[in-house]
């Protein structure tokens, strides 16, 4: 049996900007010289990576699960709009919700750091999607650990209503 898979990247397609959105999700945060660097990046290089995002159908639009930033250039930078036609490389992934946020959060980690504030929300989001803490840490590539850790900033109890505690305290 061949493999048929093929991946998202061998089929970007220019994208006007106007129909792409932020997701909310996203806690990568690039402070201001990274941002002049990225800029000045796609000014000389221009767009060597596409922007990762899933089309919503019904709205005709697609959301970025990842790129955020790269998208941000265009959308505030005049001259790249204007070189680039309006136009962003977009390549794009058919995931459900809950893997969307997963995938922002790999390509991420693959990258840099978090915000823990926002990172602690996206582990209450995935658990109020149904996530346990084996699948947030198998697919966020966290440690029990840190999962455990992110839930416990929020103070949710919510997040704790399936885990199971030591008797270790009776």
């Amino acid at each position: 049996m061949k493999n048929s898979y093929l991946s998202p990247v061998y089929n970007v397609k220019a994208i006007p900007i106007e129909k792409i959105q932020a997701n909310a999700y996203n806690p990568n945060r690039v402070a201001p010289p990274e941002m002049k660097l990225l800029y000045l990046s796609i000014k000389e290089d221009g767009y060597t990576q596409p922007v990762v995002c899933y089309y919503i159908a019904d709205k005709d639009i697609y959301e970025v699960v990842d790129g955020f930033h790269r998208y941000l250039v265009m959308k505030t930078c005049k001259d790249i709009y204007e070189r680039e036609k309006g136009k962003l490389p977009v390549a794009v992934i058919d995931k459900p919700l809950g893997e969307r946020i997963a995938s922002t959060i790999r390509h991420n980690r693959a990258r840099g750091s978090h915000d823990v504030d926002l990172m602690s929300n996206i582990v209450a989001e995935l658990t109020e999607l149904g996530k346990s803490n084996a699948w947030i840490s198998k697919h966020l590539g966290m440690s029990a650990d840190e999962v455990l850790r992110l839930k416990q900033i929020t103070g949710l109890a919510a997040l704790f209503k399936d885990d199971e505690f030591s008797k270790a305290w009776e």
